[in-house]
């Protein structure tokens, strides 16, 4: 299968397509710049230049190819008006490759986050936020979904708030950073709130999987460690770090404040179960201990 991919250089994207080119797959990535095309040819990947935003090149990207999957987000939480401007080019992007591939039975595999049940771990079967400051991506991957009804072999992967690999990545990631900054490994309210998490590797499997026999319309669950709870996640940074671990206001973290404090477990059981999904790499808390000083 030739398949047209977003994002393909990023921490998850650039094992995606390892994976995909390892398991017999051609692929072409979209590069916005140079860094990320010499990286997709490196890898051994076809270029597309372009930007998210271009969706006359996205669109040509998608209908060249037997499948697509999109990964690619700009991520730019520094205020709200950038946020916007990120969700609204993923918007575009994913509606012009819904739109090429309409009719063709083709796959198209998107990305999500897990959502966050009250009281117990997220479903497949769970319903994603539609309020908050990423409601706009729920948005985006629900009408994405709905192109099984167009002949499109729609499918979402949905992803826990930490990606890591080789001590890095997500939400963890993003505190072992603050750390560094403020010389404390912090976590806000009493960090008994839950983290899901999954090895950047072990979540590529499950891209592939899904691309190649994933049911149209349907929901997965890429989740290895059903949740870790924050202040476990601190301790090991500071540790790390050493520096000292506390408690810290949400307010420390902007805009991801209210994501950062909520409890967010996620099971996977049923991802396993029907794709035979079975995750391999190390865990969260023992990605972790590859932190350097």
């Amino acid at each position: 299968m030739h398949v047209f991919i977003t994002g393909g250089t990023g921490l998850i994207g650039s094992v995606v397509v390892a994976e995909l080119l390892r398991s017999g797959h051609t692929v072409t990535g979209l590069a916005r710049s140079d860094r990320s095309a010499a990286a997709l040819e490196a890898a051994g990947a076809d270029v597309l230049r372009g930007a998210l935003g271009d969706v006359t090149t996205v669109r040509g990207g998608a209908e060249r190819a037997d499948g697509a999957v999109h990964l690619a987000f700009g991520n730019d939480f520094s205020s709200p008006e950038a946020l916007a401007r990120d969700i609204a080019d993923e918007s575009a992007a994913v509606a012009a490759i819904g739109d090429a591939l309409v009719g063709t039975g083709k796959p198209f595999v998107s990305v999500s986050g897990t959502p966050a049940i009250p009281g117990r771990a997220s479903l497949e079967t769970d319903p994603l936020p539609t309020v908050g400051p990423v409601a706009g991506r729920s948005v985006t991957l629900t009408s994405m979904l709905g192109l099984a009804d167009r002949g499109v072999r729609t499918s979402a992967v949905r992803l826990p708030r930490t990606v890591h690999a080789d001590g890095a990545g997500g939400f963890a990631g993003l505190l072992t950073r603050f750390a560094r900054e403020s010389g404390v490994s912090g976590y806000p309210g009493d960090g008994t709130q839950r983290w899901p998490a999954v090895h950047a590797r072990d979540a590529a499997v499950l891209f592939r999987l899904a691309l190649e026999s994933a049911p149209a319309g349907s929901s997965w669950h890429a989740v290895a460690d059903e949740g870790d709870a924050v202040r476990d996640i601190a301790a090991v940074i500071g540790r790390r770090l050493q520096v000292p671990v506390q408690a810290v206001p949400p307010e420390t973290y902007g805009t991801l404040g209210p994501i950062f404090a909520a409890d967010q477990p996620s099971s996977s059981a049923y991802t396993r179960a029907t794709l035979g999904w079975n995750p391999t790499h190390p865990s969260l808390l023992e990605d972790l201990e590859l932190i350097r000083p």
